[in-house]
């Protein structure tokens, strides 16, 4: 379905972050799961076009159970998810974004750049240039609500349980997912 060319993480070059948030105000973060930030996770070179960047991301993605469900850009607004984590991969251009909600931390994403967010992780793009564009995608299985409210006891303890994935989506059966997330359950 996501068939595209063959573009692959080059874990030489790939840089990731880890970094947990706490509760911000109405956003709830995750007080379990640490954000993972992928740093040229696929090679964006002067030959790539948004067009085959996306298509390779939407294949990497796909190939490890996490099913490509949006292109676009992030919101301008604060959101977040309670009932999916989320990965999302930059296209083209790039953006300053909000991570854990207002007066959250800034995070810089430029094009071959993704970001993991466990389900609760506020998320608002502040700026962007350069025809800013991302690809979304969610585990296998999970459907995506848009938050702008805080949860009630019932909903954070549904979103907290929500099941991890088999899989880390840029790197397969290795990686942040599977050494940060899955140990921590």
């Amino acid at each position: 379905m996501h068939a595209g060319p063959a573009i692959r993480p080059d874990t030489a070059r790939l840089d990731v972050e880890v970094f947990k948030l706490p509760a911000h105000d109405w956003v709830p973060n995750n007080r379990i799961l640490p954000v993972v930030l992928y740093r040229q996770a696929l090679p964006v070179g002067a030959q790539r076009d948004a067009d085959e960047l996306t298509a390779a991301f939407e294949a990497l993605f796909d190939e490890h159970q996490w099913p490509p469900r949006w292109r676009d850009s992030i919101f301008d607004y604060h959101h977040f998810h309670s009932t999916a984590h989320e990965v999302i991969a930059v296209v083209s251009g790039e953006a300053d974004v909000i991570v854990g909600g207002p007066r959250g931390r800034v995070v810089h994403l430029r094009a071959g750049d993704a970001i993991l967010l466990p389900a609760g992780t506020g998320h608002c793009r502040q700026s962007a240039s350069g025809r800013f564009s991302v690809v979304g995608a969610y585990p296998a299985g999970q459907q995506w609500d848009i938050r702008r409210d805080a949860l009630t006891r019932e909903e954070c303890a549904a979103m907290q349980a929500l099941p991890f994935p088999p899989l880390d989506p840029v790197l397969g059966d290795s990686g942040p997912l599977i050494d940060y997330w899955l140990r921590a359950a």
